[in-house]
């Protein structure tokens, strides 16, 4: 049996990821999402081991040490990171992982775990991610502006992907998403066995 494929998803703030991944989580059956770890406070509503695996500080920084988290960040204050146990367990029982991360943790990863394909999602254009923030009428605007900012310095970074998807079309994002799934299948390095078993039959 193969193992597992880990795919790690990252995208600014308003692009759409969310909604691109819960349709292709639907659709494909041998894919595990990936629950990140947390030492914030749950908000209402959030259950762990759902939403986050929530953890105090010491608990967090233990799993550091023992080299726990595949990739960790601090953020005001509070921990978050992925828990490296059960995306190994995936991979090693053949189910294909999905991480979504922002983009050090990304790198994190990469540097961790170098066969890992790396997918970025990106918006149209700046103008119409500005756009998109600004209809979802949740934030003000000096917020929104310091969204923009952080997409478009997130933006630079996607040159590090494996791979880039334009979420102008959902359909069209959500196939091509599909599309990479499946090209990550047919590579060399996972088909070895296959060819070995060809040639015991000539």
């Amino acid at each position: 049996m193969n193992k597992g494929k880990l795919f790690v998803v990252s995208a600014p703030s308003g692009c759409g990821k969310g909604t691109i991944l819960s349709e292709v989580l639907k659709k494909n059956k041998n894919l595990f999402y990936s629950v990140s770890a947390t030492t914030r406070t749950p908000r209402d509503g959030e259950i762990d081991g759902v939403n986050y695996y929530f953890l105090s500080k010491e608990e967090f920084k233990m799993e550091i040490d023992n080299g726990g988290m595949i990739e960790y960040a601090q953020y005001c204050d509070n921990f978050y990171g992925t828990p490296k146990e059960k995306v190994i367990e995936k991979l090693e029982q053949g189910i294909d992982v999905i991480l979504e991360i922002e983009t050090n943790g990304a790198m994190q990863v990469k540097r961790a775990m170098p066969e890992a394909v790396l997918i970025f999602i990106l918006p149209p254009s700046v103008f119409e991610l500005r756009r998109r923030l600004n209809k979802r009428g949740t934030e003000e605007q000096d917020v929104i502006d310091k969204r923009v900012k952080e997409a478009e310095d997130e933006i630079l970074k996607a040159h590090n992907y494996d791979y880039i998807i334009m979420n102008d079309e959902l359909d069209k994002a959500i196939e091509d998403f599909e599309a990479i799934l499946k090209a990550s299948k047919l590579t060399n390095e996972n088909n070895k066995n296959m060819i070995e078993e060809v040639l015991k039959n000539a």
